[in-house]
């Protein structure tokens, strides 16, 4: 969906866009205007958090390939759309979890380079540490993004946060803070971008990333689901 779209998943050198969006389940953000934002956007991938069952039906609108993993006992997850075909099925990380939700994050690897979306605990030294869990199973070259709900730097070692600056979200309808965020590994930002927020509490953001050489990278890790 790119306007020089590559025909396979990109590698050393070549560039890719992401899009990022907390819909707010039933409440927020409906199916069309998920596929509005996608055929404006053009995102060669689209994750989303707090999607439920409707938004199954992205890939029967727009083609490409999809995933989505409810959390535990909930009706609602996060969902990937991809232009690029995974190179394995998306699997659910469980994840160090606070005592009313159990988080989990969707693990996706393209072969060239993993993602992780996340929806992580509102807890900030407990959120921090779900980063950690995250880091260790993803490739050299490897993002992660999502709503962090979390204030402050990430103090991720070995990523960078490349998001836009600009605030994503407005706490109890009034304080506008940044909580989605796009850390990186292994690539580099070309531009960054809040978009409207049309029905959602939160805005999205979209990130287009080179890929490049990580330096000092952490020895690879098989996915595996930590529980």
């Amino acid at each position: 969906m790119t306007d020089h779209p590559l025909q396979s998943t990109p590698h050393v050198g070549q560039h890719f866009k992401i899009l990022s969006w907390n819909l707010l389940r039933q409440i927020g953000a409906t199916l069309d205007e998920v596929v509005a934002l996608a055929q404006e956007v053009k995102p060669d991938i689209f994750l989303m958090q707090e999607a439920v069952s409707e938004l199954d039906r992205v890939p029967e609108i727009l083609g490409g390939h999809y995933a989505r993993i409810a959390l535990p006992g909930r009706i609602h997850g996060t969902a990937c759309w991809s232009r690029f075909p995974f190179a394995r099925p998306p699997i659910s990380c469980t994840l160090p979890s606070g005592l009313v939700v159990r988080r989990t994050a969707q693990l996706i690897d393209f072969g060239s380079f993993s993602i992780a979306n996340v929806h992580l605990s509102h807890g900030q030294i407990l959120n921090r540490r779900q980063l950690r869990r995250i880091a260790a199973m993803l490739r050299p070259r490897a993002l992660v993004m999502g709503d962090f709900n979390l204030v402050g730097p990430t103090l991720l070692p070995g990523f960078h946060d490349v998001g836009p600056r600009a605030p994503t979200h407005r706490m109890v309808d009034f304080l506008p803070i940044r909580i989605d965020r796009c850390l990186v590994r292994g690539m580099t930002r070309l531009e960054s971008h809040v978009m409207p927020s049309f029905s959602s509490d939160h805005h999205p953001i979209s990130v287009t990333l080179r890929l490049s050489n990580p330096q000092h990278a952490p020895r690879w890790l098989r996915f595996k689901d930590t529980a």
